[in-house]
């Protein structure tokens, strides 16, 4: 009787999430990096786009267990839009004037809780930096991310939901530990 009820609870959980929307965290930096590029001296930094924009590009969808996964008011290349454009504020580098400019293409952005135990991300981007119209960098990122999860809904969703901003810090200081991302915004 008690794996009847066990079962209907998970169940009730499942119907639960696959109708409600769950948010993404806001993006917080990951300041260490943050600290180790400040000493590079870097150049002021035109943000671009991140693309695509289109909301129904796959990289902007992501379900948690069903139920939509989305920031709010905009995509995840948008959230990775927004993340730049924070450490680079915070780094004091961003200047919409800049003659270095940096755009972004989200290639690959997936976020899985369907195991028992264990949630995964994977996010791919493919950075440019350009200065007075030359490339200076054209080069592709990658991070993953693993964490525990759960059978239950309950417990793996708001888990995957925290650990989104920990695969975008992820990434993104993969990039600011690259010798090339430096070069290409040295003076």
């Amino acid at each position: 009787m008690n794996n009847v009820r066990a079962l209907a609870a998970c169940l009730a959980a499942a119907l639960v999430a696959g109708c409600a929307t769950f948010a993404v965290p806001a993006y917080s930096p990951d300041y260490p990096s943050l600290d180790r590029l400040k000493v590079q001296g870097l150049a002021p930094v035109a943000l671009g786009t991140v693309e695509p924009r289109d909301p129904d590009h796959p990289v902007n969808r992501l379900t948690l267990r069903g139920a939509p996964f989305a920031p709010q008011g905009s995509g995840f290349a948008a959230y990775l839009e927004s993340a730049l454009r924070t450490d680079l504020t915070e780094l004091r580098r961003l200047d919409p004037n800049a003659s270095t400019r940096l755009d972004a293409t989200l290639l690959k952005n997936d976020f899985d809780v369907s195991g028992v135990s264990t949630g995964t991300g994977f996010m791919r981007v493919r950075l440019v930096v350009t200065r007075a119209g030359q490339t200076r960098l054209d080069k592709t990122y990658e991070a993953n991310t693993s964490f525990p999860s759960h059978l239950a809904a309950n417990v793996a969703v708001p888990r995957a939901q925290a650990e989104y901003p920990t695969l975008v810090r992820a990434l993104l200081r993969n990039v600011y530990t690259d010798p090339a991302f430096q070069a290409a915004l040295q003076p």
